[in-house]
């Protein structure tokens, strides 16, 4: 069903994807994959109006806090932004600049109030979320809206998530992951890194949107979370990284820093079955050095591409978002290519697709079976410069985005039990990756020629993340055993989602333990090190050995017949990217080992 272009033919998502396609495939037969279509996506063209204020916001009970997880590296204050922090962009030629008129459009957002320097801080947006949040009448199928707060950042600013529910649609705190999914939800994350602020921007736009009615045929099909800036103290003081420097967007896994917990909270919380990430991609730098041109795209895209991933959600991601999403921009008057980085070795004159890794937030979340998407804006290094253009393209990817999943809504609970249910069911049998890494090919892509503005056809080396190459794998195990002291991984594996038991007795268990052979510290400005180990500084190389473990009660199993199998592997395997062993997580490798028999004994479920 398409419903009427009337209503939408003054506000901001009117030149967006807005229009519902209803959900069409039937539910696949138990152990069959579901069929995977894509579905044409209409475009609206219109002018955008101001928005009204909502009520006030409605007092309710706190959120459960999240899992306390120690954090190794201390934490920093960071300073309030001033304009004079905003970056000085390098001056481009007119034909460049020409290539990206600003549009005609409007925002209400406190970074456009006339003679706006900087951007929405972080008190003007928690104002904003909470005048937002109303409750609903859950007897008229009304819109609930709440504020979810999700802890504080390391600089103790407030987390905030804004909640868009209808009756029966959340998850009650505290359920399982496994839980069957009622009405799917839809995580939309911005500002992982401080310095790209388009994301949040845009999402204060869809936030006001949602709120005031005028994507209603949305919230018919799917629940919404938007979590507006992740990195409140990067924000604050417009850099890249969180108050002690690192970077949250490469910490999905090892969760070090609050604000990677605070995006976990919610994607363990909520289930999604959509994840999608908003940043901005660096301008001009190395690219320019290397190329002797600027890169020409609106927006770049990419979806989850890491190792051990469902095929059907990689299909869904390509057919039903991708695709419309390209036709969304396009119809909009913006481009896109896909998303890629260059290394800062001068001689590398190499593309690559980006990071392989799993503690990359869009594969982390992918690896959670969710469709998982990555937008990057034109922004990196500009400051103010074409920030409407900028969030013009954001808040039309997020629109197309909620128009898809609103539209195969149904498809996607049926996706998701399926790819669950598979994940689950391959313990004890077959192989799994523990280590991949783009494939070399050549790329055709366009630049803008840097003097005169001309559109050149390139042909590059290209690291393709959309093949991966199995560098090593070993035969899946039923599940891990860890030590009783590695309570530290157990309560990083909770908070991932991931059900871990507890041995009541001693016992007898089969399987592998593993003898460090080496390792190395991963760093310097190879390409490849930063596609496969994102965050990580520590390589770890093992062998397994054939073992009868006595393990004592008090140590701890975790199974893989769950939905985060793979996600498990992620981590509990030494050699994979994010190793909880080479991190230091775990203490050593003596302190867990690979299960090859289910294991026939009492255990208790961690809570």
């Amino acid at each position: 069903m398409v419903r009427s272009l009337r209503p939408l033919v003054r506000h901001p998502f009117a030149w967006a994807t807005v229009a519902l396609l209803a959900a069409c495939a039937s539910s696949p037969p138990q152990g069959r994959a579901p069929v995977i279509t894509a579905s044409p996506m209409p475009i609206f063209t219109a002018r955008p109006a101001p928005i009204a204020p909502a009520s006030a916001p409605v007092a309710r009970p706190p959120p459960p806090p999240p899992v306390a997880v120690a954090s190794p590296v201390p934490s920093r204050s960071l300073p309030e932004l001033a304009v004079a922090t905003l970056p000085v962009p390098e001056a481009m030629p007119p034909a460049v600049a020409a290539r990206f008129p600003e549009p005609a459009l409007s925002f209400a957002t406190p970074a456009f109030e006339p003679g706006r320097q900087t951007f929405t801080t972080n008190d003007e947006l928690r104002a904003i979320l909470s005048g937002l949040e109303r409750s609903s009448s859950l007897a008229e199928g009304g819109t609930e809206i709440r504020v979810v707060n999700l802890g504080a950042s390391q600089s103790g600013r407030s987390i905030d998530a804004l909640v868009f529910t209808r009756p029966g649609g959340e998850p009650e705190p505290g359920a399982s992951v496994t839980a069957p999914v009622r009405r799917p939800v839809v995580v939309i994350v911005a500002a992982q890194h401080g310095d790209e602020p388009a994301g949040t921007e845009a999402l204060v736009v869809v936030a006001q949107e949602l709120a005031n009615g005028r994507l209603s045929g949305v919230l018919d099909k799917v629940d919404v979370v938007l979590l507006p800036r992740a990195n409140p103290d990067g924000a604050a003081a417009f850099v890249r990284g969180a108050a002690d420097g690192s970077d949250v967007n490469r910490d999905h896994l090892l969760l070090r820093t609050p604000e990677a917990r605070a995006v976990t909270q919610l994607m363990t919380r909520f289930a999604p079955v959509v994840v999608l990430d908003l940043h901005e991609y660096q301008v001009g730098g190395a690219f320019t050095a290397k190329f002797g041109a600027v890169q020409r795209f609106d927006a770049l895209l990419q979806y989850a591409m890491v190792a051990n991933l469902p095929h059907f959600v990689t299909k869904a991601a390509e057919e039903w978002f991708r695709q419309p999403l390209i036709a969304s921009l396009r119809g909009a008057g913006l481009s896109s290519e896909w998303y890629s980085t260059t290394s800062s070795d001068p001689a590398d004159r190499t593309l690559s697709m980006g990071s392989v890794g799993p503690q990359v937030g869009r594969n982390a979340a992918g690896l959670r079976n969710a469709v998982s998407l990555l937008v990057e804006t034109r922004g990196g290094g500009l400051g103010r410069v074409d920030l409407k253009r900028r969030v013009q393209a954001q808040t039309v990817a997020v629109a197309s985005v909620l128009a898809s999943a609103a539209g195969h809504a149904a498809d996607l609970v049926k996706l998701r039990q399926f790819v669950d249910r598979e994940a689950a069911s391959r313990a004890c049998q077959g192989e799994i990756v523990i280590e991949a890494a783009p494939t070399p090919s050549e790329y055709s892509t366009s630049m803008i020629d840097r003097e005169s503005g001309a559109i050149r056809n390139v042909t590059v080396s290209w690291e393709s993340a959309l093949q991966l190459r199995n560098l090593k794998s070993r035969p899946r195990p039923c599940g891990y055993w860890l030590a009783p002291g590695e309570t530290d991984a157990v309560a990083k594996l909770r908070l991932l989602g991931v059900e871990v038991s507890q041995l009541d007795e001693l016992a007898e268990m089969r399987g592998e333990t593993y003898r460090e052979s080496g390792r190395e510290t991963i760093g310097g400005a190879s390409l490849q090190a930063a596609a496969l180990h994102a965050g990580a500084t520590t390589r770890l190389r093992v062998q397994t050995m054939p073992a009868l473990l006595d393990v004592a009660a008090g140590s701890f199993y975790v199974s893989l017949e769950q939905p985060l199998a793979n996600l498990i592997v992620a981590v509990l395997e030494p050699e994979a990217p994010s190793s909880y062993v080479a991190n230091g997580v775990i203490a050593s490798v003596a302190g867990g080992a690979r299960i090859l028999l289910r294991p026939d004994a009492r255990m208790s479920p961690v809570p």
